[in-house]
């Protein structure tokens, strides 16, 4: 596998702005909410933390990143931007002098700031009883944990939608159901935490393949999901492709029968079944996760 080079992030990313939401009467020219992600690494974590809360608001925002943070100069300078932008300032740093010059630098320019970070590694450390190892750019640094990961992605990609059953087998997790159940992007996302995920789809009027019976049970997930927001679903894919994929295809009726031969399936072969509606890509990965783990999140050093 050919190396791959880690980007320069030593410069601040562009803002993003937040996808547009409702917002109340009278927010007409309401200011933008401005917030700085300070990270000695990616920052991505960070971001998908600060989005998740911003969901909570019915405000326009902008973030903007800025990642390989590891010094108390470059903290200082992060601060006296986000003086002149008005912006809050999230920040997971876990070099302590970055972090403190980070937090005095806010207080003396008025710039409010938030440790993600600190605080849990500090109340970790106490439970646990050990010293942190305080090291920035672990999560996304290329550990064998990264190369997994890489790993694991190729392999999504090669067995998406049934391909490559002969290697199926290598799969840490398998993914069965009828069209549009969500398969190949919740393939990506476990892949992306490192497991290697292939799908298999099903098929009316065609046997599953044999491979996939030859998979141990523990790794095959059915997934289902409620006929009438699967209808919703593959109609919106019709007019999509502007074209009918085959006749059928999203009728109530069939759509049903589909899903209940699917359902007997997964009970007959012993298949641990997954409801998606309603469900995030990411809530549902979380639920094969816990699964496939026993009911924990699993972290290995």
């Amino acid at each position: 596998m050919s190396e791959k080079k880690s980007p320069d992030r030593s410069v601040a990313e562009p803002p993003a702005e937040a996808p547009p939401l409702p917002r109340p009467a009278g927010s007409a020219g309401e200011a933008w909410a401005e917030l700085f992600v300070v990270s000695d690494g990616t920052g991505d974590t960070a971001a998908d933390t600060v989005r998740a809360a911003m969901l909570q608001f019915h405000s326009r925002w902008r973030m903007r990143k800025v990642p390989d943070v590891r010094s108390a100069a470059q903290a200082r300078a992060v601060v006296q931007e986000a003086a002149q932008a008005n912006a809050l300032v999230v920040f997971t740093l876990v070099n302590r002098a970055a972090a403190q010059a980070l937090r005095d630098h806010g207080t003396r320019y008025g710039v409010p700031t938030v440790d993600l970070l600190g605080p849990l590694i500090a109340n970790i450390a106490e439970h646990l009883h050990l010293e942190p190892r305080l090291e920035p750019g672990l999560l996304h640094g290329f550990s064998d944990e990264y190369f997994r990961r890489i790993e694991a992605v190729e392999f999504a990609v090669r067995h998406d939608d049934g391909a490559n059953l002969h290697t199926l087998h290598q799969a840490d997790i398998v993914l069965v159901g009828p069209s549009r159940t969500s398969k190949t992007p919740l393939s990506m996302y476990l892949a992306q935490r490192g497991l290697k995920t292939g799908n298999v789809p099903l098929v009316p009027g065609i046997d599953p393949p044999r491979e996939l019976f030859e998979i141990a049970h523990r790794k095959v997930y059915g997934l289902l999901a409620d006929a009438e927001r699967l209808v919703t679903i593959r109609r919106a894919r019709v007019r999509g492709l502007g074209t009918t994929i085959s006749i059928g295809y999203a009728e109530p009726e069939i759509v049903e029968r589909e899903l209940t031969a699917a359902r007997r399936l997964f009970v007959q072969r012993g298949w641990r079944v997954i409801d998606i509606t309603g469900r995030a890509v990411e809530e549902t990965a979380s639920r094969i996760l816990e699964l496939h783990h026993g009911g924990w999140a699993i972290g290995v050093d």
